[in-house]
This record gives C-alpha cells, sequence and structure tokens, in this order.
C-alpha cells in the first residue's frame, strides 16, 4: 500500500471534517423541518381550542362524542359544544369558506356531504359504532285503528342518494314541502310501491313527529305527500328529541321515521321501546361520528393532542 503523505492526511482530515460538519447540519435542518411539521400538527387541537363542534346535547352522536372524550387519552381536556344540526352545519361552512380547521359532530347521510369534500376521522375504539339505520317507529294499536297507514309507514324505505337529494334542494333554498314534491314527482315508481294495494281513506288524520334534521325534515314531508296521496289529512310536528319518541310512545303521535339506530337514539329507544310498535329500518348505511373537511392533514382521532 502507498504511503500517505501528512499533506494528503491533512486533506482528507479536512474533507472529513466538513463531511461531518456537513453532516451535522443537514440532521438539525432535517430536525427543524421535522418538528415543524409535528408543530403543524398538534397546532390542529391548539387551533381548534381543543373543542368539537356539536349539535343537541341530546342527540346520540354529540353522546358518543363526550365518550370519545373519555375513551381516548390524546382527548384529554377536550369539550364538545352543545349548538344545533343548523348552528353546526354554518359553522362549518364558514370555516371551510376560510380554510380552517374544524371538527364537527356529523352524520350521514347529510347535504354537507355533497356540498363539502369532508370526511370521518377513524375511530380505533369503535366508540362510535359500525353503520346505523334510520327506523320508523308507531304507536301501539295503529295498525288496528288505521291499517292503510301502518301499511305505507312499514312500506316505506329509500337510500342514501334519494334522501341527500331532497337535503341538498332544501339547503340551497327550497321549501321543504316543495323539495319533497319534487322528488315524489321524479320517483313515482318508488312511491309507488309503498302505496301499492293500500286502500285509500277519505281525510282521515294522522300525526307524525319528528326532530329537525336535515335527513328527518326531508323523509317526513316525503312520507306525508305518500299518505296524502291516499288521502290522509296528515300533520308534520317537529319536536325535541327526547318529546319525538314520549309522543309516539305515549301515542300522541301515531308515528315517526326518525329513528336512529342502534347509536344515536339508542338510549331513548330503550327507555320507549316497550311503549313503541318497530316496522325496521326506512333507510340502511347511515353513520355517525366525528367529521373534517378534507383539506386537513388529519385522519384518526387518535391523531389530535390532549388539552395542556
Amino acid at each position: 500500500m502507498a504511503k500517505l503523505s501528512w499533506k494528503s492526511l491533512g486533506i482528507a482530515a479536512g474533507l472529513s471534517l466538513s463531511l461531518v460538519i456537513a453532516g451535522c447540519g443537514s440532521d438539525d435542518d432535517s430536525t427543524k423541518e421535522e418538528s415543524t411539521d409535528n408543530d403543524d400538527a398538534v397546532n390542529y387541537s391548539e387551533e381548534l381550542n381543543y373543542s368539537i363542534t356539536g349539535i343537541e346535547p341530546g342527540a346520540g352522536v354529540f353522546l358518543a362524542s363526550e365518550d370519545a372524550t373519555e375513551e381516548y387519552e390524546n382527548l384529554e381536556g377536550w369539550e364538545v359544544q352543545a349548538s344545533s344540526s343548523g348552528a353546526m352545519a354554518a359553522t362549518l361552512g364558514e370555516a371551510i369558506a376560510d380554510e380552517e380547521p374544524i371538527i364537527v359532530t356529523g352524520w350521514s347521510p347529510h347535504w354537507k356531504f355533497s356540498e363539502y369534500d369532508l370526511k370521518y376521522l377513524d375511530d380505533p375504539e369503535g366508540v362510535f359504532g359500525e353503520e346505523e339505520i334510520i327506523g320508523t317507529m308507531v304507536r301501539e294499536g295503529l295498525e288496528e285503528d288505521s291499517p292503510s297507514a301502518y301499511e305505507v309507514l312499514d312500506n316505506f324505505e329509500w337510500t342514501s342518494d334519494d334522501i341527500e337529494a331532497v337535503m341538498l334542494e332544501i339547503q340551497e333554498g327550497a321549501d321543504p314541502a316543495d323539495a319533497a314534491q319534487n322528488w315524489v314527482d321524479e320517483n313515482e315508481d318508488v312511491v309507488a310501491e309503498w302505496v301499492d294495494g293500500v286502500d285509500e281513506v277519505d281525510g282521515e288524520k294522522i300525526e307524525l313527529a319528528y326532530v329537525e334534521w336535515d335527513t328527518e325534515i326531508s323523509s317526513s314531508n316525503v312520507v306525508k305527500l305518500a299518505l296524502e296521496d291516499i288521502g290522509f289529512d296528515v300533520t308534520i310536528t317537529p319536536l325535541d328529541n327526547a318529546v319525538m319518541w314520549q309522543s309516539v310512545a305515549d301515542g300522541e303521535a301515531d308515528g315517526m321515521v326518525a329513528a336512529w339506530l342502534p347509536g344515536t337514539h339508542g338510549e331513548l329507544y330503550e327507555e320507549y321501546k316497550d311503549d313503541l310498535v318497530d316496522l325496521g329500518a326506512n333507510l340502511e348505511g347511515a353513520k355517525i361520528g366525528l367529521v373534517v373537511p378534507a383539506y386537513m392533514d388529519i385522519d384518526s382521532i387518535e391523531d389530535l393532542e390532549p388539552a395542556n
């Protein structure tokens, strides 16, 4: 092996030292950049002031969100702010217009998924459960008192695409009754299946209760038209969640097509199920959870940070 001169060794040593210094500088930059990226992720929690925008406090998705703040250690110190479904949607729209971070208690079907690019946060702990259904409940004795109404309500079923079409039209400014009529006019074959073979009546009165969520405003107005088509005089009455269930259980209302199960209305169902007749699902594939705009670089509830 050839001998290296002291000069050569000096040059080599200098190069090595330069590489070490450069490497250290590169690591610092990388660490700094990584730290900045992590800070950006943490800032979602700080910017949100550790707050989730909720709806009515009695709703299942609100209660599940509160459970999530207890179940997930990284949500320690977070709060679910109560409002209404309308106020939640308005706040969501304002945040999206400014591309600001926001987390809302969400559910689908809902017009917001047609209007905005949204996503559910993954729920590894399963706090929000699996898919839900929207069910139909009627008072005891309705089948004997009004077999035609009972049969139509029992036949009623549609899809998420159907209900979201009505919801979006209402959101865009249409009167709920007009939006429902437009859908019925465009889907006469579907409505015909609900009333096929059902005896007509002459002005018989029937009352349906509903909670003022966009889904239930849409479905109740559509069912109202189907019942009116065979001669019923239909009243639809907006009520609070708990009062809606109680009114059907007590017989003050004849029925509802607004039962979100098993999660959203689970506690109310357990309270009143013995005094109701459950006609099953009128819509399948519903979902609840925490929802964020797609532009937020976050995918799971576990990506959030606890309050300081």
